[in-house]
């Protein structure tokens, strides 16, 4: 069975993206992390899980065929948004909880990729399907913006699987850690 992954960017002061969702703090940056580490990444997933605001910006910045063909895609959202022509889209309401099933389903042997955002990504934590933060840490701050794992009523501990620094780029892997 896969794990749930959080595979993101991140400022040193922990936000993935401005006020307003901008990301032109990190598509502006030379150096993004170790070349291959993403498609080493993506070869193992087999669901992606994104918010509503993502997709949203997905839908606005990105021209050419679709990023994750083939790939099951979780969208949660509130509002009523287009499907990408030719994508295997599904728009959901609710809770991370009752959607599980779905995509682990969906991601067979593989993982489940809860892209974005951080509102999301605490949602899948907080439910306990969480299983690994796997951050870029991008040499900059933004002083303000969307919080990476915005919990609501307590944290939880992790534990650092695996760390490397390409220039001023900091990979890092945690691993949920057992709940005592």
């Amino acid at each position: 069975m896969g794990k749930f992954q959080y595979f993101t960017a991140v400022s040193l002061d922990g936000f993935i993206a401005t006020d307003d969702d901008s990301l032109d703090w990190l598509l502006n940056a030379e150096e993004t992390g170790t070349p291959g580490r993403y498609e080493e990444f993506y070869s193992g997933v087999g669901c992606v899980v994104m918010g509503g605001i993502t997709y949203e910006w997905l839908l606005e910045h990105f021209e050419g065929p679709w990023p994750y063909a083939g790939t099951p895609v979780w969208v949660f959202t509130h509002h009523e948004l287009p499907v990408y022509p030719g994508a295997d889209i599904t728009l959901v309401r609710g809770e991370v909880r009752e959607f599980v099933p779905d995509f682990l389903r969906d991601a067979g042997e593989k993982d489940v990729w809860v892209m974005g955002g951080g509102q999301l990504a605490a949602q899948f934590a907080a439910a306990g399907h969480l299983d690994e933060l796997i951050l870029t840490v991008m040499p900059i701050t933004l002083g303000s913006g969307k919080r990476i794992l915005p919990l609501e009523g307590g944290g939880r501990l992790w534990e650092l699987r695996e760390s490397r620094a390409v220039g001023s780029v900091l990979e890092l892997r945690y691993e949920a850690a057992p709940r005592p």
